[in-house]
């Protein structure tokens, strides 16, 4: 199964160009889901939905045509689904403080909830061999690292965490319940929160499989959208995922001649001069602004002639090369790990060692690489920043 995650700014068409993505792919045979991951769900609208049909049951997969489905993920009903108890426990600790009913059941879906349920059904629809490619639309790029990064976030709270807490609460408990205004959370709890972790097993691997996982990013041809372009390219490259294909979307067509946009012309091709050489060995894929809205299915039918050649499987990987290596040295207990982070500056990059992980700062993100068992003994002695690479060596 293929995974195509569109990723980009606010606004930039995303949602549009995955569903007209899921629309060209269902056109070639292959089962097709075009799952909504954005909190501010819009892909129902892409499709011109009804309102009834859209706010209804496009929680769960909802068939357009033969071969394609579309998804929006309800977090109101993934919390009755799969957070029951966990939501139950925690609005009941918030009404303790004075927070109302309605309100606390609000405030009781936490972050992440969206999409830690998005990555369980990707993981099940991938067990179950349910469909032949998904497409994700994401959120707009911080909610979408959140999103590819949360496997390995609650990996590590699965092994560092969750026993500790689990045992140490069990041995509290009876005498905690006797003094405090709110019972601690029930062994029960935390069977939930293990039932949940196991939905989520394997995923991690397959999201940082180049052959498994692609991340398509769109964006306009303009300066500021392009910055966050390439911070979204180097966010992604740090969380091991394999960037393939820029989008840049509503370019103005060669026909447009009126003076009034000379200066956004002058302007676009400046800047996809520059994405020209920035996005090296990724050759940027142009698609014209259209004269309206892209709405429905008819008009998302031409955005996909306007993306992709008649003959073009959207499917395949444009390439696979991973964001990170390990590799063996010349001499005893000498490696190097290798990172592909395009645009990162020396300045802005830190990183140490942690046990038996390399941990890289780039600004406020960090990633946790963990390493083999070859080298989780080894010390970090030098870096170096090259032609995009950043090698990190490790000796004994």
């Amino acid at each position: 199964m293929r995974i195509l995650l569109y990723s980009g700014k606010g606004g930039t068409g995303k949602t549009s160009l995955a569903a007209a993505t899921g629309l060209r792919l269902a056109q070639h045979g292959y089962r097709t889901l075009v799952m909504s991951v954005d909190p501010a769900h819009s892909l129902g609208d892409s499709f011109n939905l009804p309102g009834d049909l859209f706010h209804g049951r496009t929680s769960d997969p909802l068939t357009m045509r033969p071969n394609l489905d579309i998804f929006e993920v309800n977090i109101q009903r993934e919390v009755k689904r799969h957070w029951g108890e966990i939501a139950t426990y925690i609005t009941s600790v918030l009404k303790t403080t004075g927070i109302g009913g309605v309100e606390a059941e609000e405030l009781a879906i936490f972050p992440g909830m969206e999409e830690i349920s998005a990555l369980m059904y990707v993981n099940l629809y991938r067990k179950d061999n349910r469909y032949d490619v998904i497409v994700l639309d994401c959120a707009p790029t911080a909610e979408s690292i959140r999103f590819i990064s949360m496997p390995r976030t609650l990996d590590w709270y699965m092994k560092h965490v969750f026993p500790m807490q689990r045992n140490l609460l069990k041995a509290v408990r009876p005498l905690a319940n006797r003094i405090s205004p709110v019972e601690l959370p029930s062994d029960s709890y935390f069977g939930n929160i293990l039932d949940l972790f196991r939905r989520l097993e394997g995923i991690d691997e397959i999201l940082e499989d180049p052959a498994a996982t692609s991340v398509r990013l769109v964006t306009n041809a303009e300066q500021m959208v392009m910055r966050e372009t390439q911070r979204a390219y180097v966010y992604f490259s740090l969380h091991g995922l394999t960037v393939d294909d820029i989008i840049v979307n509503r370019v103005l067509p060669p026909g447009v001649s009126d003076p009034f946009f000379t200066g956004w012309r002058d302007s676009q091709q400046r800047v996809l001069g520059e994405m020209e050489r920035y996005f090296q060995p990724i050759t940027p894929r142009q698609v014209p602004l259209f004269t309206g809205e892209v709405l429905g299915m008819e008009r998302l039918e031409q955005l996909a002639s306007a993306a992709y050649r008649a003959d073009e499987d959207p499917s395949l990987a444009l390439r696979q090369e991973r964001a990170y290596t390990f590799e063996k040295l010349d001499g005893e207990n000498r490696y190097a790990v290798r990172l592909h982070l395009p645009f990162a500056e020396k300045g802005e990059i830190g990183l140490f060692k942690k046990n038996d992980e390399l941990v890289v700062e780039i600004g406020a993100l960090r990633r946790h690489i963990g390493l083999p068992a070859t080298m989780t003994a080894l010390t970090p002695r030098r870096a170096r920043l090259e032609a995009g690479y950043l090698t990190v060596e490790l000796e004994g």
